[in-house]
Formats: structure tokens, C-alpha cells, sequence
């Protein structure tokens, strides 16, 4: 039997999604091309900026959105996938006119540090003000019993800097944002998420290492699972 054909709703930014492309690729347990998942991804990067919309009632995000997941649907994909965590913020209106499963990046690495981390109680949320104001990962962090934990206004700040100097394709010193690391694990965080797709292009860019949780990684490993297919552990 066929592997299931996966769709990216893509373009937030278009550098996050072929990151998230070439993990699928990469981590898909294979021997030769043919055993690889058929991907479809339409990259829109004329969604409107969702934080934007959650923070200054700016241009909103959904008809876009839901266009692009309803094209990929009618484009045969049979499941799809996002990579971009404030977009969950409408996961709901972007979802209801679909007939196909649509795998919740967001949930999924919830449950992932759940499992992963169970000795870990409070979680740091590295991601947009956006995603922090509309308790995006805050949600799905305490319905798996745990406590997230954000970064003050200053310190936020400087996260927001580094996603959108990286969306610009700008690279800035990275102190000021493991800055705001170092401040979440005063307030007592043994894990960190990296809650915006910028973020993990900037792990890979920067190679910062510790006890970070990629969404990336969490949601291409899901997708292969889902699509019938086994992944490569991730040392």
C-alpha cells in the first residue's frame, strides 16, 4: 500500500518550510527515492503576518490561510501539516471546511516534551508576541500538566528581533536571545521550545545546543508516522 500523500501549508516564512521539507526527507527511514513520501507544498508567502493581526488587529490571516489548505486538499494531498506555530492561533477556521486530518504542530510538541522530558515541569516559550498573547503554546503546555513559562517584555524583545531580522534574511548577534533563555531558566524552565519555525531555522544557523525542543523535528517526524512510514531516530 502507498504511503499517504502529505501537504504543506507553507510561506511563513518560505525558508521554514523548506527546512521543514528537507527534515521530512531526511528523517523518512528509506533505500531509494521511491520510497520516500509524495509531498505537495503550496509556499503562499502572501498570507498576512499573524502576529500582526493577534497584537495590532492588522490584516487577517485567515482567508489566505484556509485558501491554501483547501488548495493543497483539492491538489490530492490526504493530510497536511503547517509550519507555523502562531498560525495555530486559527487552526480551528482553517480546518473547518476540510475533509482531510490535519496534524496540530502545537499539540504534537506538547505531547513530545511530555513524553520526552518527564522529569521537566515548567517549559520556556521562545516564540512571537504574538503566539505568547494568544496563549498558543501555553494551552497546549498545561493540558499536558505542564507550566510554561515567557519571557518578560524586554526579554521578549529580543526573541522577536532575532525571528524577524531571519525573516528578513538578516543574521544579528544571538545575545540578547539566549539572554531571554538564560532569564526563563531563573524563573525556574528546564526545557525550552522554540516556538516559531525562525527559531529553529536559527538553531541550525547558529548551532545553539542544549534542552531545546524543535516543532520542526516534532511535526516531520508525525507526518511520516502518519503517512505510514518510519523515521530515522534523532540523536
Amino acid at each position: 500500500m502507498s504511503a499517504k500523500t502529505l501537504g504543506i501549508v507553507g510561506g511563513m516564512g518560505p525558508l521554514a518550510t523548506a527546512m521543514l521539507f528537507e527534515k521530512v526527507a531526511t528523517l523518512t527511514q528509506v533505500s531509494k527515492d521511491q520510497d520516500h513520501i509524495r509531498v505537495l507544498i503550496d509556499s503562499n508567502p502572501q498570507i498576512p503576518d499573524r502576529t500582526a493581526h493577534i497584537v495590532a488587529n492588522g490584516e487577517d490571516p485567515r482567508p489566505e490561510l484556509s485558501a491554501t489548505a483547501t488548495h493543497l486538499e483539492a491538489m490530492g494531498a490526504d493530510f497536511l501539516i503547517m509550519p507555523c506555530n502562531t498560525a495555530h492561533y486559527f487552526f480551528d477556521d482553517i480546518t473547518k471546511d476540510l475533509s482531510i486530518p490535519f496534524l496540530h504542530m502545537v499539540n504534537e510538541t506538547a505531547g513530545h516534551i511530555a513524553r520526552t522530558f518527564p522529569e521537566t515541569k515548567m517549559v520556556g516559550v521562545l516564540a512571537t508576541e504574538g503566539t505568547c498573547k494568544a496563549r498558543v503554546y501555553e494551552t497546549a503546555l498545561e493540558n499536558q500538566g505542564l507550566t510554561p513559562v515567557t519571557p518578560d517584555a524586554a526579554m521578549q524583545n529580543h526573541v522577536t528581533d532575532l525571528i524577524y531580522k531571519i525573516k528578513a534574511g538578516e543574521t544579528i548577534p544571538i545575545d540578547g536571545f539566549m539572554e531571554a533563555v538564560d532569564a526563563l531558566k531563573a524563573q525556574g524552565a528546564t526545557c525550552f521550545v522554540l516556538g516559531c519555525t525562525e527559531l529553529s531555522v536559527a538553531q541550525k544557523l547558529y548551532g545553539f545546543s542544549g534542552p531545546f525542543v524543535d516543532p520542526l523535528t516534532v511535526i516531520a517526524e508525525a507526518a511520516i508516522r502518519f503517512a505510514g512510514k518510519k523515521s530515522v531516530p534523532v540523536i
